[in-house]
């Protein structure tokens, strides 16, 4: 029965159409494609088309029906990269088995799960570019917070050799085994508990990871901070462990945040200054620390460095006490403790470090892995989107007509002309009729500001800073 409605329209456009390209493809025959879906193996008899100009061929139904360069429906790519998202292909597979009773290998399910996030990175990463070049101005959110906090950390993830040749690690040998993945958590705060601690309002959080340096890092974090509505909120917030590349980013992409040190970070870097001195300091080291915790604590950093420089260290340890203060001086702005807590602030970036574990740890650092940097990034990909609350952007496709990709998406998975468009839905907020490209290529939104299309302004009368 499923055959028969999906071939009851054989995609027949009449002896020509457009080829994607300015060309004309002209009718060949109708041919049979096999694709696996959600109730088994459908076979399709539909119209092919040939440019001889090109040299390509393509199937007007098979864009209409997003399966487009696939051997799966949409609905068992989507079943199958949500499997491969929570657990290890093999189990994935299996998964699939038991509860729909399709059977796919682990490595089918793997390699269409990693494309597919590798496509949604792509997207992502280009609507990122738009933000950043102000061709896409995204909407502020609906019920705008009080409070966004952006936090930034990093975890290494295992790669397999070819991907870390050639870089320093910290083993003994001094080779590398992973690569760093960049994480950011966005969440929102409204209230405070009865004793004044902040609470992270529920379901507020997204995530973004990538292996990109921190310059590429910057654009992709500013550019979900600004869709979180970081231009418009009273307060923002930037959490993190004290690295200098996230301040720098901080500073270049949202100079008027609040930037705020993890203050278990810098616990911890009180108790190595304390190990440190506990030559000199002896039986009353753990009071000597206690004492300067409450001078962290109240965010009284003179007063720390102070009492730490009392001591008359030359030589190496004096060097090594140089470095170990040098942490609190160039952070004592974002280490106003006291003064954050009166304003109703987190003043640690747990939400981030959670992500770490959760979002990639519990995926991508099991015994045995090995990534590569593209399998590692759809997989990434796919874990942020679940774990944001927004796997269904994922799936949003925009097939155009005749089998043309949407111009709406500038990178498919398959990067060919019967690639299968998506689209988040977030780019759609200003694009009422996104599924149709007018002659010209360009986005006509009555709104005029999607920046679909570089040919398509931004009105001033709409253009936001944030």
């Amino acid at each position: 029965m499923l055959e028969d409605l999906l071939t009851a329209d054989g995609g027949y456009r009449g002896p020509r159409i457009g080829c994607g390209t300015g060309h004309q493809a002209e009718f060949v025959s109708c041919r049979p494609k096999t694709v696996d879906t959600v109730l088994g193996p459908v076979t399709v008899n539909r119209a092919w088309y040939h440019c001889a100009t090109c040299g390509h061929g393509l199937a007007p139904r098979d864009a209409e029906l997003g399966t487009a360069g696939e051997t799966m429906s949409p609905g068992l790519a989507k079943m199958a990269a949500r499997a491969a998202e929570a657990v290890p292909f093999t189990r994935g597979a299996g998964l699939v088995a038991d509860l729909a009773g399709i059977q796919l290998t682990g490595k089918r399910l793997g390699r269409h799960a990693e494309a597919d996030g590798r496509a949604a990175a792509a997207v992502i990463e280009a609507r990122a570019a738009a933000i950043a070049a102000r061709t896409l101005v995204p909407l502020p959110p609906a019920g705008l917070p009080d409070k966004l906090y952006i936090a930034i950390d990093g975890t290494g993830v295992p790669m397999r050799t070819a991907e870390t040749a050639g870089r320093p690690g910290k083993g003994d040998d001094g080779k590398a085994r992973t690569r760093e993945v960049k994480l950011c958590c966005a969440f929102t705060q409204t209230t405070v508990d009865e004793d004044g601690y902040p609470i992270r309002d529920p379901h507020s959080s997204s995530y973004l990871a990538t292996f990109a340096p921190a310059a590429g890092f910057g654009t992709l974090m500013a550019a979900e901070g600004r869709r979180r509505g970081a231009g418009h909120v009273r307060q923002l917030t930037i959490l993190g462990d004290g690295a200098v590349w996230i301040w720098n980013l901080a500073s270049q992409h949202f100079p008027e945040a609040t930037q705020i040190v993890d203050l278990f970070h810098a616990r911890e870097h009180l108790h190595d200054l304390g190990k440190l001195l506990a030559f000199m300091l002896g039986d009353s080291c753990d009071d000597w620390v206690a004492g300067r915790s409450g001078e962290l604590d109240d965010g009284d950093i003179e007063a720390l460095l102070s009492a730490a420089r009392a001591f008359p260290l030359t030589g190496a340890k004096a060097g090594e006490l140089d470095t170990a203060l040098g942490y609190f001086e160039t952070n004592a702005p974002r280490m106003r403790y006291k003064h954050f807590r009166s304003l109703g602030l987190f003043i640690g970036s747990g939400a981030v470090e959670a992500g770490c574990k959760a979002v990639i740890g519990q995926r991508l650092k099991l015994s045995g892995m090995h990534w590569s940097c593209d399998g590692a990034t759809g997989i990434l990909t796919l874990r942020c989107q679940q774990a944001s609350g927004r796997w269904e952007e994922i799936w949003q496709q925009q097939p155009s007509p005749q089998g043309q990709p949407d111009r709406h998406l500038t990178t498919t998975r398959t990067q060919t002309i019967q690639g299968q468009a998506r689209l988040p839905t977030s780019h759609l907020h200003s694009c009422p009729t996104p599924h149709r490209t007018p002659p010209d290529g360009g986005c006509h939104s009555t709104r005029g500001y999607c920046g679909a299309a570089a040919a398509v302004p931004v009105p001033r009368k709409v253009r936001r800073d944030g």
